[in-house]
């Protein structure tokens, strides 16, 4: 069994991601070494060692990971932590994700440049600029009304202005924007939400969290008839669906 990835949030579940740490900077280079206000060596090294290491290959998802600034996305508190690679607390009881899972979750969506993607779960908002990094055309809906504001303001400094965010429930995706070449959701609801799957394109591919006390990532790909094939990824831990998913349960 591979190992248990955490998205809840870590400090909570008292665990802490294995992770190669870089060697201590020098004192002595300090007042000569110019700082990297992009901490552009810091992405490199959480790639390399916490996220190609691990096995994400896609050469598109590699470097979109390396050019999305985490640090601008977290608490001024905690930015030295940005590129851990653990979930981070961002406030309204959220967290920012895993950037191992970011990557596992983006690669297998398996976007082109063009396609149309729903996410489910703004969050930080670090998923879908991502997605917007691979020239995705991204919706993405999240549930907590003050979170979403904040992050949309966020991703329009950022540059992201191009994503199209709406407040609501994801549960039952965004209708009058589908077909979805894919549909990556960051929360986990007991059962597949059926109005996802609905919103699929055919071959379109939804990758989602599934369960309550044991939780899987999957891929659902959807086929001709309606019916998806599911491949089940390995084992996760993310917070619940909240809105109609827990009515559901």
């Amino acid at each position: 069994m591979r190992p248990l990835v955490w998205i809840a949030i870590a400090a909570a579940l008292g665990c802490r991601s294995e992770q190669r740490r870089a060697p201590a900077p020098d004192p002595q280079d300090r007042e000569t070494a110019p700082a990297d206000p992009e901490r552009a060596a810091e992405r490199l090294r959480m790639v390399t060692s916490s996220i190609e290491a691990r096995g994400v290959s896609d050469p598109q998802v590699l470097e979109a990971m390396r050019r999305v600034k985490r640090h601008e996305m977290v608490p001024l508190e905690i930015r030295e932590r940005a590129y851990e690679d653990r979930p981070l607390p961002i406030g309204e009881g959220q967290t920012i994700s895993q950037p191992y899972v970011v990557a596992a979750m983006t690669e297998a969506a398996k976007l082109s440049p063009g396609q149309r993607v729903l996410e489910v779960g703004t969050g930080s908002g670090y998923q879908a600029a991502v997605l917007a990094e691979l020239g995705a055309d991204v919706y993405s809906i999240e549930i907590v009304e003050p979170l979403a504001r904040r992050t949309k303001a966020l991703l329009e400094r950022m540059g992201y202005s191009k994503i199209h965010l709406r407040t609501g429930d994801g549960y039952r995706g965004w209708p009058d924007a589908a077909p979805f070449q894919a549909i990556v959701v960051t929360a986990a609801p007991p059962e597949v939400p059926a109005p996802l799957v609905e919103q699929l394109a055919v071959g379109g591919r939804l990758v989602i969290p599934v369960g309550e006390y044991e939780q899987h990532l999957e891929v659902h790909v959807k086929q001709a008839d309606g019916t998806t094939t599911v491949e089940r990824l390995f084992e996760v831990r993310f917070v619940p669906m909240t809105g109609e998913a827990q009515a559901a349960r």
